[in-house]
Parts: C-alpha cells; sequence; structure tokens
C-alpha cells in the first residue's frame, strides 16, 4: 500500500519526495539459490572496485591482446579502460561461440509483422557477417570510416551492425521513423561515407517506405556541402518500387552474394570507436554520443547476465527495443550475443495484426526473459487483461522494464498478469549515454519494490545530492549523479569534446549529471523522478511529473497519465493532467456529466495519495497521449496545450493526429482547481 502523506524536510528540498512505496518482494529461494548473481558481487566490487571491473573484462570478453591497465582517468572527463587490449567485437558476439562449438545454437528467432519467419544460427551469422563485412570493404569502407544504418527490426539490421563493427568502422544507427531531415543532419554529423536502408518495412499492416528518405536526406541542397555518402546499400524487404541512383545504389543481397565467407576480423584498440548513436540536443543540434570498444563490450555483456539471469543454454531472450536506440545496441546487439544467447526479434508493433501479438509470440518461442517499456505495459493494461490471459505465459521467468521510470501499479500489473506474480522485475535505470545498465535489482538477490531501479549495480557509484552536491538523506530527493567513471560510459560527443564537457559535467563539479531527478526512499533505495526538466515548481514546492502521474494511474480506472505544470498567476506553477481512461470505463468521459465527476474523482485521489499540493488544476480526459515512435511522451507539446500556445513540431510522433484530437478535447469538460 501507498502511504499517502508527503514528507516536508528543513529548507528548500531540491525535490520533494511524496509517495511511499511500502510493498516489496523478495526472491524466492528457489530462484535465490540458481541465480547467476549473488550478494558477494557486492562485497568483490566494493572492495576493489577496478579489479572488479577487470575481472568481468577477462571473464566475459575475448582479447586478441591482453590489456595490462584497467582505467586511465588522468584525461577527465574522458575515460580509457583496458586501453592496451585489442580486441573485435564481431568476434566476440559471433566466431568464439561457432569456435566453442555452438555453431548449432540459435542466436536470432526473427518474425516479421506479415508472419513470415526466419532461425538464425550463430554459424549462419557467422557467414552472413563476414559476407556483409567483405562487401563493404569491397565498396571502400575501411576502418574508422562511418557507416548511417536506416532499417527496420530485421535479421539484417543485426548483421549490418555486426559487419561494420567486424572492420572497425563505427555505425551510426538511425531510427526508422526519422524524417529525411533528422537523417540528413546525422549523415552530415558523421561524416558518414555508406548508409545502408531498405526499400522499406512493415508497420500496421502496411509497407511504408524507407528508401525515399535516404535519397531526400542525399540530395543536393543550395548553400549546403555536398553529402560524403559513396554507396546506398539497400535490403529488399517489402518489394516495393524505388528509385535508384546508377553507380550509387546497390541491392544488399547482390552485393552479399559474391562475397567471401570468410573474413579475418580487425582487431582494434579497446578504445577504438564503436558507434555514435544520436540523441535530441536543446540546441536543436542531435548529440552524437560516442561508444568506445572494450569497456562498452565489458558492461554490456556483464549486466545482460547479471540483470537478466541470462542461462544461454536454455533462456529463450526477448527485448522489444529497436535497433534504433541504445536498448537495441545494448540488448538486442551485443550484450546478447556476446553472451551466447538465443532470442526473439520481431518487427512489427503489438497490436498487429491483433493487440495479443506480443504473448503470441512468448507462447510460440516459449520466451523465458523479456525486456520491454513501460509504455508498452500501459499500453497493455488498457487493452484489458483477458487478452494475455488468452496465452499460455508460463515460460516467462524474469520481466524487465527500461526506458522510463514505470509508476507501482504498472509494475504489479506487469507482475502479477504477465509474471504471473512468480516472475521477478528487474526495473532498469541507465541512458544512452551510460551505455549500459547502472542502477537494477538483481533478480536473485534484491527484495523488489513496485516503482524502484532500487541500487547501483557491482561496480557503479551512483547518489542523490542537493544543489550543493551534498548527498540526501533517505527519504530525501534531488539529482541523480556518478561519481565514479564505468567502463561503458560515452567518450565525448562526437566532434565536440566541449559540449560533452558543458552538457554533463557542468552542473555540479567532478560528478557525471545528465538531468535526471531522484529520489531516495527511508531504506536508502532510490527512486527516478524523470527529467528535471519535467519538475514543476507549485507554490514553491518542486514537485515531479513521475509521482503525480504514479498517483493517477494508481486509480483503478486510469490506465496512463501525462502531467505537466502550466504557468499559474498565484501558485506559479499548477498540474495539469491528461489522462485515458481503462476500456471499460472510457464511456465515463462522453457526456459533460461523468467527465466532471471522474476528473473530480481522480483530484480528490491525488490530494489522498500525496496532499493537496499536488491535485491537478485541470484534468482532460484523452483518447491517447502523444507518443513517439520509441513510446516517450513528448510533454512538450501537451506543455503548449496546457498553456493555450499553438502546437509545437509534432513530426517525431508516431501519430501526430493525436495532438488534433487533444487540443479538440480542450472544449470538452474540464475539472479547475479553486482550493
Amino acid at each position: 500500500m501507498t502511504d499517502t502523506q508527503p514528507t516536508h524536510t528543513s529548507g528548500s528540498p531540491s525535490l520533494e519526495n511524496l509517495l511511499h512505496e511500502t510493498r516489496s518482494f523478495p526472491p524466492s529461494a528457489e530462484f535465490a539459490a540458481q541465480a547467476n548473481a549473488q550478494p558477494a558481487l557486492y562485497d568483490d566490487a566494493k572492495a576493489d572496485r577496478l579489479e572488479f571491473w577487470a575481472e568481468q573484462a577477462r571473464d566475459l570478453v575475448s582479447w586478441h591482446t591482453p590489456f595490462t591497465e584497467t582505467l586511465d582517468w588522468s584525461g577527465a572527463p574522458v575515460a580509457r579502460w583496458f586501453a592496451d587490449g585489442r580486441l573485435n567485437a564481431a568476434y566476440n558476439a559471433v566466431d568464439r561461440h561457432v569456435e566453442a562449438g555452438l555453431g548449432d545454437r540459435v542466436a536470432l528467432h526473427f518474425e516479421g509483422e506479415p508472419g513470415d519467419t526466419r532461425t538464425v544460427t550463430y554459424a549462419d551469422l557467422q557467414r552472413e557477417v563476414s559476407r556483409a563485412a567483405n562487401a563493404l570493404a569491397a565498396l571502400g569502407v575501411t576502418a574508422g570510416d562511418r557507416v548511417v544504418i536506416y532499417l527496420p527490426m530485421l535479421v539484417e539490421s543485426v548483421v549490418a551492425m555486426l559487419a561494420c563493427a567486424r572492420i572497425g568502422a563505427p555505425h551510426s544507427v538511425v531510427f526508422g521513423g526519422f524524417s529525411a531531415d533528422a537523417l540528413r543532419s546525422r549523415i552530415a554529423d558523421a561524416q558518414a561515407s555508406l548508409v545502408i536502408t531498405a526499400d522499406g518495412g512493415y508497420r500496421r499492416g502496411a509497407a511504408s517506405a524507407l528508401k525515399p528518405a535516404v535519397d531526400e536526406a542525399l540530395a543536393p541542397r543550395e548553400g549546403e556541402p555536398e553529402t560524403t555518402v559513396r554507396h546506398v546499400l539497400v535490403v529488399q524487404r517489402t518489394d516495393q518500387e524505388v528509385a535508384w541512383t546508377e553507380g550509387r545504389d546497390l541491392w544488399w543481397h547482390e552485393a552479399l552474394e559474391s562475397a567471401d565467407t570468410f573474413h579475418e576480423p580487425v582487431w582494434v584498440e579497446a578504445e577504438h570507436p564503436l558507434f555514435i548513436l544520436y540523441t535530441s540536443g536543446t540546441t536543436g543540434k542531435p548529440k552524437g554520443i560516442l561508444h568506445t570498444t572494450g569497456g562498452y563490450l565489458t558492461q554490456a555483456a556483464y549486466t545482460h547476465k547479471n540483470v537478466f539471469d541470462l542461462k544461454p543454454e536454455t533462456d529463450v531472450y526477448w527485448c522489444t527495443a529497436d535497433i534504433g536506440w541504445v536498448t537495441g545496441h545494448s540488448y538486442v546487439v551485443y550484450g546478447p550475443l556476446l553472451n551466447g544467447a538465443t532470442q526473439v526479434i520481431y518487427e512489427g508493433t503489438p497490436d498487429t495484426p491483433h493487440r495479443g501479438r506480443w504473448w503470441e509470440l512468448v507462447q510460440k518461442y516459449n520466451v523465458s526473459i523479456l525486456y520491454t517499456a513501460p509504455t508498452a505495459i500501459r499500453t497493455c493494461m488498457k487493452w484489458g487483461e483477458d487478452i494475455p490471459a488468452r496465452f499460455d505465459l508460463s515460460s516467462l521467468r524474469v520481466l524487465g522494464s527500461v526506458g522510463e521510470p514505470i509508476n507501482p501499479e504498472a509494475w504489479m500489473w506487469y507482475r502479477r498478469v504477465i509474471g504471473g506474480d512468480e516472475a521477478p522485475i528487474v526495473d532498469t535505470w541507465w541512458q544512452t549515454e551510460t551505455g549500459a545498465i547502472m542502477i537494477s535489482p538483481l533478480p536473485g538477490v534484491t527484495a523488489t519494490k513496485p516503482g524502484s531501479a532500487q541500487v547501483p549495480l557491482p561496480g557503479i557509484v551512483a547518489e542523490v545530492v542537493d544543489d550543493e552536491a551534498h548527498a540526501v538523506p533517505n527519504g530525501g530527493g534531488g539529482y541523480l549523479v556518478l561519481s565514479e567513471p564505468w567502463p561503458s560510459m560515452l567518450r565525448g560527443i562526437w566532434g565536440d569534446l566541449e559540449r560533452y564537457r558543458d552538457t554533463y559535467w557542468a552542473r555540479f563539479e567532478g560528478l557525471y549529471f545528465a538531468g535526471d531527478g531522484a529520489k531516495k526512499d527511508e531504506d536508502g533505495d532510490i527512486w527516478l523522478l524523470g527529467r528535471v526538466d519535467d519538475v514543476m515548481n507549485v507554490s514553491g514546492h518542486r514537485l515531479s511529473t513521475t509521482e503525480i502521474e504514479s498517483a493517477l494511474v494508481s486509480h483503478d480506472i486510469v490506465a496512463e497519465a501525462a502531467v505537466v505544470g502550466a504557468s499559474d498567476e498565484t501558485t506559479g506553477q499548477a498540474v495539469v493532467a491528461f489522462v485515458i481512461l481503462r476500456g471499460e470505463h472510457a464511456h465515463r468521459a462522453s457526456d459533460a456529466e461523468s467527465a466532471a465527476q471522474v476528473q473530480e474523482e481522480l483530484r480528490a485521489h491525488v490530494a489522498k495519495e500525496i496532499g493537496p499540493i499536488a491535485k491537478p488544476r485541470k484534468i482532460l480526459v484523452v483518447a491517447e497521449l502523444p507518443k513517439t515512435r520509441s513510446g516517450k511522451i513528448m510533454r512538450r507539446l501537451l506543455r503548449d496545450v496546457a498553456e493555450n500556445r499553438a502546437v509545437g513540431d509534432a513530426t517525431t510522433l508516431a501519430d501526430s493526429s493525436v495532438m488534433e484530437l487533444i487540443a479538440a478535447g480542450l472544449a470538452a469538460p474540464s475539472a479547475s482547481s479553486e482550493d
């Protein structure tokens, strides 16, 4: 149950700690006994942190030239991990498993949205990656050249990434939902020499074109430099007609057909760039987050093995992320394949051709580990638990959450409905910049709490601090920082070291801070409170949108909620909430009287759960929320609506019509606060 009294501390807290969660789920004795991670892992890391990471690097990664130096932090904030070692990421992900006699093990179960399937063993993967590496080399791509990958979720997507790694060419994957302009800016910033794309992919039952965006991105523009791209490799997926530039464009299958199945990996230094992944920047120019090879592979493999308790001989693992995001890099491609996992990759959406599609795949492939986003979990909650109930989900033994804080009620639904009240949930905090999971329960060790990422993993040093960089006491809120370097940390922003320093290291001297608020509960466990940009200042109280959203979703009629702060003459900012009702309650928003009743009910519920200070001034019941294709809610657009401004750029939304529906809904009844 939740304790509904807000916590007040003396002075002005950096961020108030409002909601309290006391439910806890210790691991079963059976699970704890067989778990990869044991309590001693924390002791080992604490006794000698650098030696702990050196052991992980030696145990989980194969080195062509062993390293002798673990960490060089003399150039802080740029770290060098295992710098004198040499290795190859593709060799680690593929070849060494084949050499160990595991060539017949399934690496990838591919499921296309239309229902086509493909099973790829590690031996198959070795042949395909070698062919692709030879094809890239034949096009003049060499170590250090950048390759942009703009593909749907296909086997070829994984092969393309590994082929780049095999020849030492850093890849930059651009999510297939991004526009031609977004693609163009990333190609230009990375000065890429090659683009790998597809004619299209399948999404919501239809073929969606990709190649036209590449053509537009590469087209000459007056006043802009000529593109650095010499070739475009095109995967044939949908057979739709595509425009063709002779001499530049080549079919992927034709390039691979003529390529040799043997390729000697290029052995690179541990600090050789592995990939650049672009994230949105506040200045409008995307930030190219740079990750290198040895440290990144070490932490990706270590976290994947221990956080998910992977047993590669028996588990079937499925991370639902797209390769366009860092989760797809670390927990679809590099982490699982380094650990010799068998995994599912799926091209389409959770509701095509029906809303039980994911659960059908769990049943079909006997998926035992599932890693997905809170947005997806809340969407499935909204659709109703009768849908997953039609499928056998008994194979699931570990569940994971990634991408944003998960509210306690969604966590409980995930555990009960999907995990059969038995599978432990690992709620993971990390970022594109951190490269791999940083804070998470360990499923055989931690007594999990609904909604909390809980403790830094062994080897990671994190703290919650106030405005003066002092650690907050248990029960306090503030800013999440990392005080010691970690192996998979970003090595900078591509081509802009000063921006790297200013963005992540200027707020608190000597501490990494990437913009997340957090609180510590009475046990010292960490709860993420979302971006500090999303903190509201209501009558001098700094409130987290995450906690108010959690309070709203804890009401049994609410499926999903988004909260923003809107300017208010009296209080500085006021809380404005947008809520989606669960299917069986949706009719209650259809007339003015029942809608007003719903909204007053929810305002009273928030006051009871948190306190009157957090009661929304206005609640708008909506059919959908504005989300990017990766599932992130775009609160910026909701703030525009809440403050009656023209809605800003909505081009990155999965469905841009959502904003029109929300704006139209402003005329509908809403609850206004007078107290």
